[in-house]
């Protein structure tokens, strides 16, 4: 339940519970207001605009000139950045990499191609556009845990790549724009068996992954570690080499081949709760003949190592969480079997394994005396990227414009990192260094998400990181609050404006205060915006993550009211106006908030659980059980499932579905919709065809954010929003 997203998709005709596809609609209740139309939709507008205020006025050229502000009310303001804008100029990023010339490639998903994910390859010089390495037939992208990650690998001149539609690994040559991909693993009959997080070892001429197979059950499938023969044409069965526990991520192969590192864990555990690191040694004939636990062994002793690496000199580096309950750097002392801290700080230095391949930190020097790895980490709301020497234990911060850092790769003499800051959308950013690798000199942006984003700079709200008070006495939580901004309008003195608060998913996720046009969508228009990091969320250290645990649906809840209370109280909010948003888990909190509290007036669910026994029941795998920890005992189950408590709803809400959704099956959506339909409560349900979870395509990102404007605004705003967008039909209310 890690994604969250606030999205968007228009077509010719609109109906209250509609399902979405490709091509059509399908109509499942009777029509509301077709744009085709014009008598009807004439009329709907007059009695908006005889019940609530008036849209504010267009500017003029000489207005906007002079900088002299136009009063209107909030929520009604005229904006450049449109559903469209958000919905087509945001790509998703799924990993960087660079190839032994030092050449980057990075992986793509694009919303104006139905998501589909494409490696690029970046310009060889100053002025040459990035080439497309995919060939139109495929796409780049691993199904495996469902939320996929590490779909890639690049060694030499070659690309292993996981295919989406049959989720086999393809071999291509990066030189050449119009070479042929080789599969390397069987057909199956389709995508029954998914791949990720690999690694080439040239010694046994062999490709080694995590394998997930789920040819004998799609909800319990065996995941093992296993190498794939890259010189035999007939493609035979994969090798396993690893076995036996539930989940595996990050094998890591030693220079010399000998040694080989992984991370793996077990029900009724999630990565991030415990987790242990293994090393094995490697005999003549490719197996694994030895093994030892180099961390997580100890019961004694909670931590969930992640992110095993080795440098050149064949020690292993990895990142964990023991004693401090922060993820910092360690070592293996192989001779002793003992575990060292490389660095420590009350930081994060690593995220929570939801995908695979992630990459906090490279080595960029390593000699018999020291090492130096750059590396990030965060604190309080911030990332900071820096270089490490391992011999001094001295961490330089270099200075660059991101405050949020994710991967790091290592070029030649810089780094490509991928990041972001209030007014960078997501980018890789090349950074070089001085000659003593302790000093930023250049830094320059390669890609960036939303290049047109900078068009828009003069109208962005900036977050403000908020700590508000939580319902424990003496314990606080944290969110990022987006004010309003519009250089051209204002409001009146006496007018709040209303607030959408908006949950994250996972729930052991977090939100950061970077550029996302989906939030100044908002402000842009006159909405106060708050992002919520509820007791739970990751980046604050292991007992901030723990404060969830038995307690989903309570504490998340309670932070949530907490903070739009705090806004209230402060002045930043209308407490008339109070609307609530999230997916996934996020999409949970947002119900359950509406059926055991009072404090939102309106809500919408992206995707979210209406009845969490239902979730464990038909969910995957990977997080199977990962709700028996945050949520407990069955009257737990039944006390804390929003479905079960439908007399207590009062709020209007509307839901958007996916109907390939295997995370949050499409039952869920379904079965709190007729609840609310039958109670009498204003409801409408959006389904869309070809998604799962997270929605993907252009036309469905742009619908459900134009639905989710006008529904706030037409049953709490007070004010008819300057768009032209025709609304669906809401259950109980038209």
């Amino acid at each position: 339940m890690a994604l969250s997203a606030i999205a968007t998709l228009s077509r010719n005709t609109i109906c209250s519970t509609t399902t979405l596809s490709s091509s059509s609609f399908t109509l499942i209740t009777r029509l509301f207001i077709p744009l085709h139309a014009p008598t009807q939709r004439h009329q709907y507008c007059k009695r908006m605009a005889s019940s609530s205020i008036p849209p504010s006025p267009s500017p003029s050229p000489t207005s906007e000139a002079a900088k002299e502000k136009l009063t209107a009310p909030y929520g009604s303001w005229t904006s450049p950045i449109t559903a469209d804008v958000v919905s087509g100029a945001e790509k998703r990023l799924g990993g960087s990499a660079v190839d032994s010339h030092g050449r980057l490639f990075w992986l793509e998903s694009r919303p104006t191609e139905s998501g589909r994910s494409v490696l690029v390859k970046g310009p060889d010089k100053a002025g040459d556009e990035p080439t497309d390495i995919t060939p139109k037939e495929f796409a780049v992208r691993t199904l495996a845990q469902e939320y996929g990650g590490g779909a890639f690998t690049i060694s030499g001149d070659t690309v292993i790549f996981s295919n989406y539609k049959d989720q086999r690994l393809y071999k291509q040559s990066i030189e050449c724009k119009d070479s042929t991909s080789v599969p390397l693993t069987p057909d199956y009959g389709g995508p029954l068996v998914s791949y990720a997080d690999g690694v080439f070892d040239t010694h046994f001429s062999r490709y080694v992954t995590v394998r997930e197979d789920r040819r004998e059950s799609s909800l319990n499938p065996a995941t093992t570690i296993v190498s794939i023969d890259l010189n035999n044409d007939n493609i035979p069965e994969p090798k396993v080499l690893v076995g036996g526990s539930d989940f595996y991520a990050f094998p890591r192969l030693d220079a010399k081949g000998k040694r080989i590192a992984w991370i793996e864990w077990s029900h009724p555990n999630m990565p991030w709760d415990r987790s242990e690191l293994w090393v094995g040694y490697i005999s003549d004939n490719g197996d694994i003949h030895e093994r030892i636990c180099v961390a997580g062994g100890d019961l004694r002793l909670v931590e969930s190592p992640t992110e095993p690496k080795w440098s050149s000199q064949g020690e292993l580096f990895f990142i964990t969480d023991r004693r401090s309950g922060f993820w910092n750097l360690h070592k293996w002392i192989e001779s002793r079997n003992d575990v060292l801290p490389v660095y420590s700080l009350d930081a994060e230095f690593a995220r929570p394994l939801w995908v695979f391949g992630m990459n906090s930190y490279e080595f960029i020097f390593s000699n018999k005396l020291k090492n130096l790895i750059a590396c990030s980490y965060r604190q309080n709301g911030s990332s900071y990227i820096g270089v490490l020497d391992d011999a001094k234990s001295t961490l330089s911060i270099l200075d660059v414009p991101f405050t949020d850092i994710y991967n790091i790769t290592s070029g030649l003499q810089c780094l490509y990192v991928e990041g972001a800051s209030a007014v960078h959308p997501l980018s890789i950013a090349k950074i070089t260094f001085n000659d003593e690798k302790s000093k930023a000199v250049d830094f320059q942006i390669m890609w960036s998400s939303s290049p047109s984003s900078s068009n828009y700079k003069s109208y962005f709200s900036k977050p403000e990181l908020i700590e508000f008070p939580t319902e424990v006495p003496g314990q606080s939580a944290y969110a990022y609050y987006y004010p309003p901004m519009n250089p051209i309008y204002e409001a009146s003195q006496e007018e709040k404006p209303p607030l959408l608060l908006k949950s994250h998913g996972g729930p052991t996720s977090e939100t950061r205060g970077i550029l996302n046009l989906g939030i100044q969508y908002w402000t842009r228009r006159g909405w106060a915006f708050v992002d919520v990091n509820y007791g739970g969320s990751t980046g604050y250290g292991r007992a901030y993550r723990e404060r969830l645990l038995g307690h989903w649906g309570i504490v998340d809840v309670n932070d949530c009211c907490s903070c739009a209370k705090f806004l209230v109280d402060g002045g930043k909010a209308d407490g008339e106006r109070l609307c609530i948003t999230g997916g996934s888990a996020g999409g949970y909190t947002t119900l359950a908030a509406l059926s055991f509290r009072e404090t939102f007036k309106a809500g919408a669910s992206l995707y979210g659980v209406a009845d969490l026994k239902l979730l464990r029941e038909e969910t995957h795998k990977f997080e199977s059980r990962y709700i028996d920890n945050l949520v407990g005992s069955e009257k737990d189950y039944f006390e804390r499932s929003p479905i079960n408590f439908v007399d207590k709803f009062s709020c209007p809400i509307i839901l958007f579905q996916g109907l390939e959704d295997k995370v949050v099956p499409p039952d869920q959506a379904r079965k709190i919709y007729q609840a609310l339909k039958e109670k009498g409560v204003p409801v409408a349900l959006v389904e869309y065809e070809g998604e799962q979870h997270g929605f993907r395509k252009a036309e469905n990102i742009k619908f459900t954010l134009e639905q989710q404007m006008v529904f706030f605004a037409r049953l709490v705003g007070h004010f008819k929003v300057a768009d032209e967008i025709t609304p669906i039909k809401i259950d109980n209310f038209d």
